[in-house]
């Protein structure tokens, strides 16, 4: 092998250098993204009405102990001030800690250590809803594009469509009438802890699961569906079945790698809502999750619990998509 075999070419080095600066765009417009979401955060509680201060004192205010507390929470402080030491914070792993929740009469309590319990939950049902969408979705829009039946066809459209029209939360309600009222395969509003007793746990999240996924569910496999046939009607299908190859070859190594290129995109929409937190479905079975805590913090004005929340939804849609385009490149190693 000469020396000319051994050492990178041009075009190696063109891509690599390639990939870099991507890879810089896209940290760029994370770090971009989060400032700008933070700041209009911080405005909005600015604007909005109410004074915290009162709020957290409650019957026990008087003048003078609503100033000490201003004083000791920083509301003294022109605002941008306020914003800057917020940030520092953040940047150095300091969130700061609630207004309204506190582990004891005279400790408010961490951010982190709020949130750090409520992820676990929110985490868990993300990952039971997504497992379901996958296993459901996928092999049922194989199915619906391979059928030559007008009956089936017609079936899976009816079905797929009503399951779209209804959402989340009536989902759940029916979830807990079906099968936590009238079968009583589980006790409604009997949310067991994950640091108590983890397969409760897992047992109990799987009805919310469910409630999340099924119009996801439908949409993945119709979508899937779509792609798969207009894959199917490609030249380079007809191509390789006149070379000889067998259907399911033809099928799964060649319609269902170029259709899954668009549902990936769309599974990726799928995975940082429900990541980010489904917020109504945490409300219907009272899941201790960071939904049903973003909602409490804003009716508090808890800003240093929202914040957070906020920067960390931000954070995991732009991630995800991140990932998504990373997939695009292992699925299809032509796409630059």
């Amino acid at each position: 092998m000469g020396a000319a075999d051994s050492e990178p070419s041009r075009s190696d080095y063109k891509q690599e250098g390639s990939s870099v600066k991507y890879l810089g765009k896209k940290i760029i417009t994370l770090i971009m993204t989060l400032f700008l979401v933070s700041a209009a955060a911080f405005l909005a509680f600015q604007i909005i009405p109410g004074d915290v201060v009162s709020s957290i004192l409650g019957t026990e205010a008087t003048p003078e102990r609503e100033e000490a507390l201003r004083e000791e929470l920083g509301f003294n402080d022109p605002p941008l001030v306020r914003y800057s030491n917020w940030v520092a914070g953040v940047l150095k792993g300091d969130l700061g800690v609630s207004y309204r929740y506190s582990k004891n009469m005279n400790e408010m309590m961490p951010v982190a250590e709020l949130i750090g319990d409520k992820l676990p939950v929110t985490l868990w049902l993300a990952a039971l809803s997504l497992a379901l969408i996958v296993l459901v979705s996928i092999p049922l829009g194989v199915l619906w594009a391979k059928s030559r039946s007008h009956a089936v066809d017609a079936f899976f459209g009816v079905v797929t469509q009503v399951t779209m029209a209804v959402p989340s939360f009536f989902l759940g309600i029916l979830v807990t009438w079906l099968f936590g009222i009238i079968l009583k395969w589980f006790a409604p509003g009997g949310y067991v802890s994950y640091r108590e007793d983890f397969t409760g746990f897992l047992s109990y999240l799987i009805f919310p699961a469910i409630s999340i996924a099924l119009p996801k569910v439908a949409m993945t496999a119709r979508f899937l569906r779509n792609s798969m046939l207009t894959e199917m009607d490609s030249d380079y299908v007809r191509t390789a079945r006149s070379k000889g190859c067998g259907e399911q070859r033809v099928m799964y190594g060649h319609v269902l790698r170029n259709a899954m290129m668009p549902v990936i995109t769309f599974l990726g929409m799928i995975v940082a809502e429900i990541v980010a937190g489904s917020i109504v479905v945490e409300q219907v079975f009272g899941l201790p999750g960071i939904g049903r805590l973003l909602i409490s913090s804003i009716s508090t004005r808890d800003f240093p619990v929202v914040g957070i929340l906020i920067l960390y939804i931000t954070f995991v849609v732009i991630f995800v998509y991140f990932l998504v385009d990373i997939l695009y490149k292992v699925v299809d190693p032509r796409i630059s």
